[in-house]
């Protein structure tokens, strides 16, 4: 029997399979209102068979979209656009997750296909970019942001805690927060972003002040009975891995202690020109440890596309979700096609019933 097509349950949501969709920006927003683009591409992910679907990065702030084409979730406008997406999901059979996040000094980019760097300041589309320092990210992205004042670093959480309030309202089950990929928490965390010499700086400790608090705050507003995630970088491939590690793991340690009920395991990206070691599977055996060490479930994404990937990482406890995505663009109905190749029996069932109904009647 698969492990991979078995149901998995956390809190009062349980997913049909371990299949989940990662967050993906599109870049198609109009401030940060979700639009047709988004409604025909999460509907049609959501109804491949995937467990779980999660909506891009969602910026807390207008200042905290990653380019000016990002979903925003700080006006009840942009709740209402993102429920239609919600429905849809839910009528495919997946679960409706959200990640909300800022993206710090990583902020106000153009599209990738646009350039992928720094909008120029006399672009009517600038804003002024926030980090816990004064340091820019270099290659693309060089410019240098505002270190952030306790007032701001106040506001920002209370842009989470506000963007939370309304993923709730807007009807998602499953929220996940963006502490990941270089951008606003992951840079507080590291030592080569965050020079503070106040009580979010230096120590690991004062350095994850910033993500537990924004959690805590969270934890506080989001419904105890529905999933609260974060996606975080344990590992930066920067010669001081066991340190960062180690560091990481305690943290997530205290996210668990103010309420985190599952942890996606991903790599900091806040330095360039790190050398990563791509490859299937390359994350399994840190998500693994970071399960083993905190209690926590896991998931992670980047190696883990085909069928065989996901469920050897699955049936060796190394994660609890697999998080499968540009292989879901590639082929929307990936969870399906992976049911017939590991033998999972009367793999159209993995389908939505309309679907399904018509595969089985009519199989050759």
């Amino acid at each position: 029997m698969s492990a991979l097509f078995q149901p998995f349950t956390l809190k009062d949501v349980t997913l049909r399979n371990r299949v989940a969709v990662p967050p993906m920006c599109q870049y198609e927003a109009v401030d940060g209102l979700a639009n047709d683009w988004h409604h025909v591409h999460l509907a049609g992910l959501a109804r491949g068979g995937a467990g779980l679907v999660i909506v891009e990065a969602t910026g807390v702030s207008p200042e905290g979209r990653i380019t000016p084409n990002c979903l925003g979730l700080w006006n009840d406008q942009q709740a209402e656009a993102l429920k239609p997406m919600v429905a849809a999901i839910q009528a495919a059979g997946a679960v409706p997750g959200i990640q909300i996040g800022h993206a710090g000094r990583k902020a106000n980019a153009n599209r990738p296909w646009d350039g992928d760097d720094h909008i120029a300041h006399d672009d009517p589309r600038y804003w002024e970019t926030l980090a816990p320092s004064a340091i820019a990210f270099g290659q693309g992205l060089p410019r240098v942001p505002k270190a952030m004042t306790l007032a701001d670093i106040q506001r920002v959480r209370e842009d989470f805690v506000a963007a939370a309030k309304r993923a709730h309202e807007a009807g998602f089950q499953w929220l996940e927060l963006h502490f990941a990929h270089g951008y606003l928490g992951q840079s507080f965390f590291s030592p080569h972003a965050n020079q503070r010499d106040d009580q979010y700086g230096g120590s690991a400790e004062n350095r994850g002040r910033f993500l537990l608090e924004t959690l805590a705050a969270v934890r506080k507003v989001w419904p105890e009975h529905l999933p609260l995630t974060a996606r975080f970088g344990v590992i930066e491939y920067d010669g001081r891995d066991e340190q960062t590690l180690a560091e990481s793991i305690a943290l997530v340690q205290d996210f668990k202690r103010e309420g985190l009920d599952m942890l996606s395991v991903s790599v900091n990206f806040t330095i360039p020109d790190v050398k990563i070691p791509w490859g299937q599977s390359f994350l399994a055996p840190i998500a693994k440890r970071v399960r083993q060490e905190t209690g926590l479930p896991v998931s992670s994404a980047w190696g883990f596309g085909t069928p065989e990937a996901a469920e050897a990482a699955v049936a060796s406890e190394s994660l609890d979700l697999v998080m499968v995505g540009r292989s879901h663009l590639a082929d929307p109905h990936w969870t399906f096609a992976a049911a017939k190749q590991l033998g999972v029996e009367k793999p159209s069932w993995t389908l939505p019933a309309p679907y399904a109904h018509w595969l089985e009647r009519y199989a050759s």
